[in-house]
C-alpha cells in the first residue's frame, strides 16, 4: 500500500502517515470538514515533531461519518521497511481506557438481573475483606470503579510488577488500612478493578478475558483488540512500547525490550489497565457510547456481525455508566465528575466523556461529545504527557464548536520544559548533596555482601525469598513466580532491583552487635504496609 510522507522530526526521524482504507465507508466531506480535517492532522504532524513522538493512530468521527482514521509515524523508532509504519489496525496498549470496558460488563450483568449497583460486594464475594470492618460490610458494587473507598491513590499499582497475579492482589487488599473515609475523597484505583472483574467471574463462569472477548469484542466488531500481555505480543500488527522523558534539557525517546516492557503487569491489571485496541476499534468504542450503548451495522463490516443496530447494554444503563459519581476537580471554568470509567467534564461548550491511558510505553485517550455527535480516539506508542493527547482532543472540539483553533499544545509544551528543568536542576542539586560522594564509592564492600546473604521468609501470601552473590554481584530471588534479579547498591544497607519494568528499593535491618541483616522491606511505591522478610533459621 502506498505510505504518503507528511510529517518529520526536526531531528529525531522521519515519520511518515499510512493512507491505507478507511476501516469503514465514509461519505462525501463538505469543505468545512475537509478544512477541520486537514486542520486536525497538520496539528498532530507539529505535535509529533515538538513532543518527539514516534507513532500514533488518531481517528475522529463527527455525525456517524468518519474524519479520518490513520496511523501516524513508525512502530519503533529507527524501525526500517514498510512494517515499521503505523496504520489504522496497528495494536496498542490502551492503559486504564481499559476501565470502562470492566465498567460495561457489569452493567451487562445489572441489565441481565444478575447483579445491581446497590448490592453489597460481600453479597456476592463472600469471602471479600478490606482492611476496615465496616467497609467489607457496606461497600456496594456501584462503589468499585469510582475511587472513594478509602484506599489511598495508586497503591498497589506495582504489586504485579514483583510477580504477584491477580489473586495475590484480591487478598492484599485486607492488608492496606484506608487513607480517607468511605466515600469522603476521590482518589484514584487500580487495584479496585480486581473486584469487579472477580463478581463478573463468579456471576458468568467464565473468566473476565473470555468475557471481554464475547460480550464486547465479537459484539462490536472490534477484530483486532487483545487483552494481556500474551496476546498483545503474539501479535503481529503491533506497536513497540518507548520510554520517554526529560533528560538533560531535552526529551529522550527509547524503545523498551523484554522486562522493561512489563507484560506480565499487563497481564495482571487487566480489568484496571489491560485492554489493547487498534484505532479502529477504539473508535467503535468511543461510537458505542455515544450511540447508548447500540452497536451499529457499520461497525461490523462482515457476516459475522449482526445487519441492523442492536442494543448491547440498555439505554437506561448506559446512563448510570455516564453519570457523575465523583467530584476529581472543580474550578471557575468547569467541573470534572468520574462516573463508571469515564471521566465527565462539563464545560461551556459542552459535556465531555474521556479516559486517559498509561502503560509501560503507551498513552492513550478516548473520548466523545453528546452535544457535538462527536468521538475520537488518540493511540500513542511513547510515554508521554498527557498534554499531546488532550491537545489534539481540545482542538478538535473547538473546530466543531466553531472556535478559534488555538494552540494548547505549544503553551503546554513550553510550561512542561519549564517544570522539567526547575525539577532537573533541583533533583541534581539535591541528589549531589546527599551522596557526598563520586560514583566510585559505590563499589560493594565485601563485608556489606556478607552480612545480606541468606534465606528470608514471609506469609504464604507474599512467599520466601533469597539473596545470594554471584561474582560479587548480589541478586535477590523473590515473589511467588521465582524472579532473580540483580540488585544495585545505593548506601549501606539500602539497595535497588528492577522487575518488570518498575525499580523497587530494598533497606536491609541488621543487628548492631554484628552488622547482620535479619530481615528486609521492599518500597512497594505507595507507602504499602505490606510485612517485611525474615531471615529464616
Amino acid at each position: 500500500m502506498k505510505k504518503t510522507l507528511t510529517c518529520a522530526f526536526s531531528v529525531l526521524l522521519a515519520v511518515s502517515l499510512y493512507a491505507g482504507p478507511a476501516p469503514r465507508i465514509q461519505v462525501p466531506q463538505t469543505s468545512r470538514r475537509d478544512s477541520i480535517s486537514a486542520n486536525i492532522q497538520n496539528y498532530i504532524c507539529r505535535i509529533m515533531a515538538d513532543w518527539k513522538i514516534p507513532g500514533m493512530a488518531v481517528a475522529i468521527e463527527q455525525n456517524d461519518s468518519i474524519l479520518f482514521c490513520k496511523g501516524f509515524g513508525v512502530k519503533e523508532l529507527h524501525g526500517a521497511g514498510d512494517t515499521g509504519f503505523v496504520d489504522e489496525h496497528t495494536l496498542f496498549q490502551i492503559g486504564s481506557v481499559s476501565k470502562s470496558f470492566t465498567a460495561a460488563l457489569v452493567a451487562q450483568l445489572v441489565d441481565e438481573g444478575k447483579i445491581s449497583w446497590e448490592d453489597t460486594v460481600k453479597n456476592i464475594l463472600p469471602d471479600f475483606e478490606m482492611y476496615d470492618p465496616w467497609v467489607t460490610a457496606n461497600m456496594q458494587v456501584k462503589d468499585i470503579m469510582t475511587h472513594r473507598f478509602g484506599l489511598k491513590e495508586q497503591i498497589g499499582t506495582y504489586i504485579p510488577n514483583l510477580g504477584y497475579d491477580r489473586d495475590d492482589i484480591y487478598e492484599m487488599l485486607r492488608l492496606i488500612p484506608p487513607a480517607y473515609s468511605f466515600r469522603g475523597d476521590f482518589q484514584y484505583s487500580n487495584i479496585a478493578f480486581e473486584i469487579a472483574a472477580r463478581i463478573i467471574e463468579r456471576e458468568t463462569g467464565e473468566s473476565w478475558e473470555k468475557n471481554v472477548h464475547e460480550r464486547i469484542f465479537d459484539r462490536l466488531g472490534m477484530h483486532d483488540s487483545k487483552v494481556g500481555g500474551r496476546e498483545f505480543a503474539a501479535t503481529e500488527d503491533l506497536a513497540t512500547p518507548h520510554d520517554w522523558g526529560f533528560r538533560g534539557d531535552s526529551i529522550y525517546v527509547v524503545p523498551e525490550y523484554g522486562p522493561e516492557q512489563a507484560l506480565w503487569w499487563l497481564t495482571q491489571i487487566e480489568p484496571a489497565g489491560g485492554v489493547c485496541c487498534s484505532v479502529t476499534d477504539l473508535l467503535k468504542w468511543a461510537e458505542f457510547h455515544l450511540h447508548g450503548g447500540k452497536a451499529p451495522a457499520v461497525a461490523c463490516p462482515d457476516s459475522l456481525c449482526p445487519t441492523d443496530s442492536v442494543s448491547v447494554i440498555s439505554g437506561k444503563q448506559m446512563k448510570y455508566l455516564h453519570k457523575g459519581q465523583t467530584i476529581a476537580s472543580q474550578g471557575d471554568d468547569r467541573i470534572l465528575l468520574y462516573a463508571q470509567g469515564w471521566y465527565v467534564e462539563q464545560t461551556s461548550e459542552g459535556r465531555v466523556y474521556y479516559h486517559t491511558g498509561t502503560t509501560w510505553g503507551f498513552t492513550t485517550l478516548c473520548f466523545f461529545m453528546p452535544q457535538l455527535d462527536l468521538a475520537g480516539a488518540v493511540l500513542v506508542d511513547s510515554e508521554t504527557s498527557s498534554k499531546p493527547r488532550f491537545s489534539i482532543m481540545r482542538r478538535t472540539i473547538d473546530l466543531f464548536s466553531d472556535r478559534p483553533d488555538e494552540d494548547y499544545s505549544g503553551k503546554w509544551l513550553a510550561e512542561w520544559y519549564s517544570d522539567n528543568r526547575i525539577a532537573d536542576t533541583t533533583a541534581s542539586v539535591t541528589n549531589a548533596a546527599a551522596a557526598g560522594r563520586s560514583d566510585s564509592t559505590l563499589v560493594i564492600p565485601a563485608a556489606e555482601l556478607d552480612t545480606i546473604t541468606g534465606n528470608y521468609a514471609n506469609t504464604p501470601l507474599f512467599g520466601n525469598a533469597s539473596v545470594t552473590v554471584e561474582n560479587g554481584t548480589p541478586y535477590i530471588t523473590i515473589g511467588k513466580q521465582g524472579w532473580k534479579h540483580p540488585m544495585k547498591y545505593v548506601k549501606q544497607d539500602s539497595y535497588t532491583f528492577r522487575s518488570d519494568g518498575h525499580e523497587f528499593g530494598i533497606e536491609f535491618k541488621t543487628v548492631p552487635t554484628n552488622g547482620k541483616a535479619y530481615s528486609f522491606s521492599i518500597d512497594w511505591g505507595y507507602g504499602e504496609p505490606f510485612p517485611d522478610w525474615v531471615r529464616s533459621k
